[in-house]
């Protein structure tokens, strides 16, 4: 079997339920249209939690954080776990990461032969959570509302020069890697940070959803009392009462959001452009980290199993699988076993380190009988979350809180909590001991809560006295680079150049 080329794009914090089908119709987004009209296109995929550093190593690991030991945005991804990364460079590809990961710890490789920028967040254990203190905002890097009644008009910020240089380095990886002077078949990952809030877009995106019919949620502001516990603990988090929040502020957010759709839709579009244009073939993937709530029942962000913060956007562009729909559950720990399938490493070879399922088959016809697994373990909870989607039932539990039973069929928003309907009793004990078989919660919470003391331990005795920082630093040799007095001219341009001069 011949390895194909491997172009993944993740994005930060995309709502699935934006792409019930590819790209909704009435988004701006015409590169993943493109994409998506050529692709397996996965319905009802999921997070492995619902928040960046426990979703991405999920995501590269194939492992729930419980398995993976990332838990929140500032746990440890141990160097001894296997990723995609680390699999397919054993099984001979050149493997390049442009972009966020959100890796936390010294390793900020994990399996990638190249890196070609630093990342966006911090690599240390600052952001640690502590369920000693249960209720406590940490306020210097806990979101808050200011996202929302600050969102509108910019030309640039912090984000989209991230964003920008991302795309700029995998476009011109792009090209380089077309020169040819590695014979291995790559994989390319180039990971965004929008649509993530703040809510911030440039005029000529912000411009293409004056007229958009999709401004306001679907379901209005609920009255914090008619919460369920855990979003209770989420709009504690997000310091929601000391902001007013307007309708004006919403639709202001949610157009900024669409419009940084489409400002990810055009940096897609070059990097594809650039494969297209030197004529590489490659199978491409399209997936995002978690969602974003975007003012559902005046939910924002995500740290929920609700549908608009765990569900993400996925598909899969490779010959061997079907355009076309699957609507059975998924998640995103099957990208690791599905690439590995994609390029001939054998599943029983990868078995023993990931919890997930290749979807290869599932583009080829295939039925999924599992249940997909969810799990929450960091700000705005007070123990670990965990959940199940089985059909179209989602099952959530915690020790804190009553358990939740939605039939997503018949109720698509979740308004209606069946965990104590009677109706419903078999279905929620089938649930219910499936979830118990999987996950013990006190030894989770035990888990947790261990690792939370020690990282606050190392975190202060680190930055007490001299500090070396883990952030990655990309490393650029100039000697090297364009032309130098140790290089053949005539050699030089002739290698530098696709299509090669005669």
């Amino acid at each position: 079997m011949s390895q194909p080329n491997i172009l993944i794009f993740m994005v930060d914090q995309l709502n699935g339920t934006f792409f019930p089908d590819g790209p909704a119709e009435w988004l701006h987004a015409p590169n993943l249209k493109k994409l998506a009209a050529k692709s397996t296109r996965f319905q009802n995929s999921y997070t492995a939690s619902p928040l960046c550093a426990p979703g991405r190593a999920s995501f590269m690991s194939g492992l729930l954080p419980s398995k993976s030991r990332v838990y929140d945005n500032a746990a440890e991804f141990a160097s001894d776990i296997p990723t995609y990364a680390h699999h397919l460079r054993r099984a001979g590809y050149q493997t390049c990461l442009s972009g966020k990961m959100h890796f936390v710890g010294p390793d900020q490789m994990h399996g990638f032969e190249e890196r070609l920028t630093t990342d966006i967040y911090p690599a240390d254990f600052g952001w640690t959570p502590d369920y000693r203190k249960p209720g406590e905002r940490i306020d210097w890097w806990y979101h808050n509302m200011g996202s929302v009644t600050g969102a509108g008009v910019a030309e640039i910020s912090n984000q989209m020069e991230y964003d920008d240089e991302v795309a700029y380095n995998a476009t011109r990886k792009v090209y380089d890697l077309a020169r040819g002077t590695d014979d291995r078949p790559w994989c390319l990952t180039v990971s965004f940070t929008h649509p993530h809030d703040p809510y911030v877009a440039r005029k000529k995106y912000w411009d293409l959803y004056e007229d958009c019919e999709h401004l306001m949620p679907t379901i209005p502001t609920m009255e914090y009392d008619d919460h369920d516990t855990h979003s209770k603990r989420i709009f504690d988090a997000n310091n929601w009462r000391d902001f007013d929040i307007k309708d004006e502020d919403i639709q202001k957010s949610r157009r900024a959001y669409f419009a940084n759709i489409s400002y990810l839709d055009d940096k897609i579009g070059e990097v594809m452009e650039a494969l297209k244009s030197t004529r590489q073939d490659a199978t491409v993937l399209f997936v995002s980290d978690h969602g974003d709530m975007l003012g559902e029942r005046g939910l924002w962000f995500k740290m929920s199993f609700l549908e608009g913060s765990s569900r993400v956007p996925l598909m899969i562009c490779d010959p061997s699988m079907e355009p076309g729909l699957v609507t059975a559950p998924v998640s995103n720990i099957d990208v690791t076993p599905t690439l590995c399938d994609l390029a001939g490493v054998s599943i029983d070879e990868i078995a023993p380190w990931v919890e997930g399922e290749s979807l290869v088959h599932l583009g080829q016809g295939g039925e999924r009988t599992s249940p997909v697994a969810m799990e929450y373990a960091a700000e705005a909870s007070y123990a670990p979350m965990v959940s199940l989607r089985y059909g179209p039932w989602k099952y959530n539990r915690c020790a804190l809180d009553d358990d939740q039973l939605f039939n997503l069929d018949a109720d698509p928003h979740e308004l209606t909590n069946l965990a104590n309907v009677p109706a419903h009793k078999g279905t929620l004990d089938q649930l219910r001991a499936k979830s118990q078989a999987r996950w013990d919660l006190d030894a989770f919470d035990n888990q947790v809560r261990e690792s939370q003391a020690r990282r606050w331990v190392v975190y202060e005795a680190l930055r007490n006295g001299n500090y070396f920082p883990w952030d990655y630093q990309p490393l650029q040799d100039a000697s090297e680079r364009y032309m130098r007095n140790h290089m053949n001219l005539d050699n030089l341009e002739g290698e530098k150049r696709f299509p090669r001069g005669e």
